[in-house]
């Protein structure tokens, strides 16, 4: 496991060696085992700096070594703290249980160098004190090393989560695009190919429709154009309203009967209710062959109502397709509702979104 805390250990060791030095220079004055006292902590700094190149196990015990040699030539008697950093970095490599055995065992091997240094230690305050001491350093040690293994394992997994969000918000986008392609482009290739077959049928018999119809058709070529560039900068700039009516307009090719009625006042553009007429109008008249269809909006102070109603012949299968499909997400994404009722007499389509 890779140490979530690198700081603590070249910040004790730091700590011990400024004591160390220090005691020695107001007391016994500074010397050879000072110097050896001084060095060793530098070599456990350096070999801290080195540990993803020597094995867990290996490292572990050359730092016990070390403690072990720090603390024999200490005259401070401050380098016993040194030993708590043992379950600390036990836990880390090891796992909890291995660093509550490391922590007892600390606690014991200084109970024995008492008894073994110190005679009757038991009855004396300062070192009953001192192994208290150093008892709760090494509860705190392993307990901060819990904290920062589980903090770690949190942090992965917020990592982890917000890969995840990422990929579904790219795929998210990726459907967003689909949607946006048929919408636009689907209702305007529907409304060219309308267009252009009535100015083949009429070429002859009406020169001057036929050169309407060739209008109406560049004029959904560039419409189209623009929606791929920007697919709701037009709708942003004339409003919801205005781009219906545009929308009627170009579609109204005498062939059949679209009527537009709205009622109240638009607050603000509503990108899903235009997508809505989009997709309605473009089923009415490439699949349900219809005759008459009616675009009724209604606002309110709630948010606005989209009702599209043909008299074609509705869905075969019952089946919706791949837009209303992409529609109902548009709509739940904007906290609207939409229901779609068809039949052989014709369908309708209601759309209700919030403001």
């Amino acid at each position: 496991m890779v140490r979530p805390v690198p700081w603590v250990p070249p910040v004790l060791y730091g700590a011990v060696l400024a004591g160390g030095v220090y005691y020695a220079a107001i007391g016994p004055g500074l010397g050879t085992r000072t110097a050896g006292y001084a060095a060793l902590l530098c070599a456990l700094i350096v070999l801290d700096a080195r540990e993803r190149r020597v094995p867990p196990g290996l490292l572990l015990a050359v730092r016990v070594v070390l403690f072990g040699a720090v603390a024999g030539l200490d005259v401070s008697g401050l380098s016993r703290v040194l030993f708590v950093l043992v379950p600390f970095l036990g836990y880390f490599a090891f796992g909890p249980a291995v660093a509550v055995a490391l922590g007892a065992a600390c606690v014991a091997v200084l109970v024995g160098a008492f008894t073994l240094t110190v005679p009757d230690w038991q009855v004396r305050a300062e070192y009953i004190s001192d192994l208290l001491m150093f008892a709760l350093g090494v509860v705190l040690s392993v307990t901060m090393a819990a904290v920062a293994v589980r903090e770690q394992r949190a942090r992965s997994r917020l990592e982890a989560t917000l890969e995840q969000i990422a990929e579904l918000s790219a795929a998210r986008e990726r459907n967003r695009l689909a949607r946006e392609i048929h919408d636009s482009l689907g209702h305007h290739l529907t409304a060219i190919g309308i267009q252009l077959e009535k100015a083949e049928a009429f070429t002859a018999l009406d020169p001057a429709g036929a050169a309407q119809a060739v209008s109406s058709a560049r004029w959904s070529a560039g419409r189209a154009l623009e929606e791929v560039r920007t697919s709701v900068r037009a709708l942003d700039a004339q409003g919801t309203s205005a781009a219906l009516a545009d929308l009627v307009r170009a579609l109204d090719d005498g062939e059949r009967r679209i009527t537009l009625s709205i009622s109240g006042t638009e607050r603000r553009p509503l990108h899903v209710l235009y997508r809505a007429a989009q997709e309605g109008l473009t089923n009415a008249c490439r699949h349900a062959d219809a005759t008459e269809i009616r675009v009724a909006v209604r606002y309110d102070e709630r948010g606005a109502e989209l009702r599209v109603t043909d008299d074609g012949r509705g869905f075969g299968d019952g089946r919706e397709g791949f837009g209303l499909k992409g529609l109902r997400e548009r709509v739940r994404q904007a906290a609207g509702t939409m229901a779609v009722e068809s039949s052989p007499a014709g369908t309708e389509l209601r759309v209700n979104v919030p403001w």
